[in-house]
């Protein structure tokens, strides 16, 4: 349930960061026209995608490139209580390393043990050529904020009436609650 990078492509080289410090990062402002909202939307499992947009600061990192983002977005999903739609505007920050395959710096493919530290850094990403689809990483940070149980506010779970228990025994019981004497 992620969008895919064929959705919102924007292929930044590794060479064109190359010479850039996180004090003098290439700066890329990222939108994107109803079309796309609506494949990303679909790939979200989303009712509407109103707005996605991101300000994106790319700079270089070892044999890599550094993506740091701040993105908005507004959704429309479906309650999952009342069945009704209803909006809710997401915001985050992300930062990410990414690499060349081939990085001293990648992770090792053929790790027989994998060791994870939660307070460490995570390990960059690894990519196969010289570019990298930022807008991918926008579209995934969205993904990863969306509520998968959705809940319009103030919609109330109300639980159906249960049902009389049906059997001979219901029956006979119903009937000596009506009349103490039976």
């Amino acid at each position: 349930m992620s969008a895919t990078a064929a959705d919102w492509p924007l292929l930044v080289r590794f060479p064109d960061v190359a010479r850039r410090t996180p004090a003098d990062p290439m700066v890329r402002r990222l939108t994107l026209d109803a079309t796309v909202r609506r494949a990303i939307a679909n790939s979200l499992d989303l009712e509407r995608l109103e707005l996605l947009e991101a300000d994106l600061r790319l700079s270089a990192w070892h044999d890599g490139m550094r993506i740091e983002g701040d993105w908005r977005a507004r959704v429309t999903q479906i309650c999952g209580v009342s069945l009704e739609p209803f909006d809710t505007d997401l915001a985050g920050q992300f930062a990410v390393d990414v690499v060349p395959a081939g990085s001293r710096l990648a992770p090792a493919a053929d790790a027989l043990e994998v060791v994870i530290d939660p307070d460490a850094e995570d390990p960059p990403d690894v990519v196969e050529g010289d570019s990298v689809d930022v807008g991918a990483y926008v579209a995934e940070h969205l993904a990863l904020e969306i509520d998968p149980f959705p809940r319009k506010p103030g919609a109330v779970f109300e639980p159906p009436e249960p049902e009389p228990e049906r059997s001979p025994f219901a029956v006979i019981r119903a009937k000596r609650a009506d009349d103490p004497d039976a």
